[in-house]
């Protein structure tokens, strides 16, 4: 009777999964981590080089509307963290939008035709089936105090014996007219960090049960990192 009955509860179990994964509310963005990159093999035995990005929960902590803030929005939480590092004032933030998870990071998706009964909601993942083009954000790998060479990719001077011209910058101005440096002349400094946007990469696969997805092709930052993955705007 066990085993008969065992049939059952599974399905009852993959039911309810179905249920709370169709109850989630679809936006055309969501955030995700960057776990790193491998590669697959397609139907044709083709190589296929893509980055994993491991799904986490997000949710609706604020419901942005035109009569309270002027426009329309939902705030996302995620990026969860144990409750000892997380303050009161945060803790109160999710705690009014019956989120369980302590939550630190915060960030908003404008969207027409918002409701307030969506708070403490989580996102859900039926507008990235696979074959989807998105577009993702992520912040650029840091590489520190750079040359011209490296960060610019100005070409290098005679490396020959006696040169005394190899990676340097060279002139950056001329005579008295100016008699300045303009303004964003490309020069030796701070590289990376920065908010980079890689567009029209393809959706692989997606695999809920197992908390990942497959995105062909890299993405900016590095592994670990917090990266929003919308549709893309120029397909």
């Amino acid at each position: 009777m066990a085993e008969e009955n065992k049939p059952a509860e599974q399905e009852t179990a993959e039911t309810a999964a179905e249920n709370t994964t169709s109850s989630g509310l679809a936006l055309p963005a969501f955030y995700g981590v960057k776990a790193g990159m491998t590669r697959i093999f397609d139907e044709a035995g083709n190589h296929v080089p893509v980055t994993v990005i491991k799904l986490i929960n997000n949710y609706v902590s604020q419901v942005k509307t035109t009569e309270k803030d002027g426009y329309e929005a939902y705030q996302i939480a995620y990026g969860a963290k144990r409750g000892k590092l997380v303050n009161k004032p945060t803790k109160g933030r999710l705690a009014k939008a019956k989120i369980e998870e302590f939550n630190t990071k915060f960030s908003e998706l404008r969207t027409e035709g918002v409701d307030e009964a969506n708070l403490g909601k989580t996102l859900s993942l039926d507008e990235f089936p696979a074959a989807t083009m998105v577009d993702v954000t992520g912040t650029s790998k840091g590489r520190g105090f750079q040359g011209v060479i490296k960060r610019w990719n100005f070409a290098c001077g005679p490396m020959s014996h006696g040169s005394k011209f190899h990676r340097t910058g060279g002139s950056i101005g001329n005579r008295a007219t100016p008699g300045r440096v303009w303004k964003n002349k490309k020069m030796p400094g701070h590289m990376g960090v920065v908010k980079k946007t890689i567009q029209n990469l393809q959706v692989v696969e997606v695999n809920q049960d197992k908390g990942y997805m497959l995105i062909k092709g890299s993405v900016p930052g590095s592994k670990n990192g917090f990266v929003r993955i919308a549709k893309a705007i120029k397909k």
